[in-house]
């Protein structure tokens, strides 16, 4: 385990010690109110839980399918020209097509688009989806996902990251699988702005109309409140982080911030309509191999750390080949093509080395294998409860207009 495992691993538990809002281990979901979780994503009653979703069951082994839908993130997989290689591979030795939709913008939107199929147990064709951490929770708390067949991934058992292993969100990996680690911090357009060092240069009055901030809100009110000398992982009521709210309230009203973003800053910062945006790691990577006057900095102040998890939700026509892919994606010689293309913080073991022999500049980036140093400045947004994640949530949706 390296140094920066060791320090995450750390942060973890003290999250979990602080808050202590955990099931016990085999439960593997936070323990949350049903009713208030409901209400907090804007439903209400109680939780259903779906016939096809029973706690104790797990996803019976079967035929690999003939088909399979996977649903992500845009610039989430290597692409060539417009072939995707890990898929075609992924084919040629399983005979699966992969219908590979890019229909994640942002965690919230992704939730209300799917909450009514995934309810009635249905996953609206999806046999796999990614989100991120406290997304991936809600979905275990709901029901809305299946207890995975761990014999069946021998590849992700064995080869997983130490420190990914035990989350807070699902301490025993019986509901998801994750599928890369990034930072947030600030992207910018070099030619216009130079390299800003602080979080807080993105309330400069010369960047008015040029701004923009993620409908994440964990990432951005985290950001915001890191710039105001606030730490997102440790604050103790909801002061630091409704000042926070505020602020970006005051600077969306002055026309400072241009508008509120998922990945559509990829198209703003190319364009020029932005110049300093709050981003993730990996796209300004991308970003920057197209044009070399964007970049990705880690404020000094800090940044936000998170990390993206597969899961197989309710009534998935191909469960059992969703986790054949999980299994295979876990491959290390696999998983390093798709991290030097997306550039993130892969899940899996030994990638570095691979990549060392064809990528050695890439395989020293602390933006996608961190050391120790780096990790000084990561924060993660620590757990909410169903109350103060409702108060977050309300305040900052009324902010973005959404």
């Amino acid at each position: 385990m390296t140094d920066f495992d060791r320090d995450l691993d750390e942060l973890i538990r003290r999250e979990i010690t602080r808050r202590k809002l955990l099931r016990g281990a085999g439960a593997g979901a936070l323990s949350l109110s049903a009713a208030a979780f409901l209400a907090a994503c804007g439903g209400g009653g109680g939780i259903e839980k779906t016939g096809a979703n029973k706690q104790s069951d797990v996803i019976p082994k079967g035929q690999i399918a003939k088909t399979l839908n996977f649903s992500n993130w845009p610039l989430y997989i290597d692409v060539k020209g417009n072939r995707h290689p890990t898929l075609d591979e992924f084919q040629k030795k399983y005979g699966t097509k992969v219908k590979y939709t890019e229909e994640i913008n942002d965690n919230t939107e992704f939730f209300g688009k799917v909450r009514q199929q995934y309810a009635a147990g249905n996953s609206g064709g999806r046999d796999l989806h990614v989100v991120t951490d406290w997304m991936a929770a809600k979905m275990i708390e709901l029901g809305y996902v299946q207890k995975l067949d761990k014999s069946a991934m021998p590849n992700v058992v064995q080869n997983m990251t130490d420190v990914l292993r035990n989350s807070p969100i699902d301490r025993s990996r019986d509901y998801t699988v994750p599928w890369q680690s990034g930072q947030t911090g600030l992207i910018c357009r070099k030619d216009k702005v130079g390299t800003p060092q602080s979080i807080n240069d993105i309330f400069d009055p010369k960047l008015k109309g040029k701004v923009t901030m993620l409908t994440e809100m964990r990432d951005t009110v985290g950001l915001v409140m890191l710039g105001m000398g606030k730490d997102p992982q440790s604050f103790q009521g909801l002061d630091d982080a409704m000042a926070a709210i505020e602020k970006i309230d005051k600077a969306a009203k002055d026309g400072q911030i241009r508008r509120f973003t998922g990945n559509d800053y990829l198209k703003d910062l190319p364009k020029g309509d932005s110049w300093l945006v709050f981003g993730w790691s990996g796209d300004a990577v991308q970003l920057e191999s197209d044009n070399n006057n964007i970049k990705f900095l880690q404020p000094q102040e800090g940044f936000m750390l998170w990390t993206d998890n597969m899961q197989i939700p309710v009534g998935a026509p191909h469960a059992y080949t969703a986790e054949v892919f999980m299994n295979y994606v876990y491959d290390p010689e696999v998983q390093a093509k798709i991290t030097a293309y997306v550039n993130y913080v892969p899940p899996v073991k030994g990638v570095q080395e691979i990549i060392r022999r064809t990528d050695p500049k890439l395989a020293e980036s602390p933006l996608v294998f961190p050391d120790a140093e780096t990790q000084k400045r990561a924060r993660i947004f620590r757990p909410l409860t169903p109350d103060e994640e409702n108060q977050l949530n309300t305040a900052f949706q009324k902010v973005i207009g959404a």
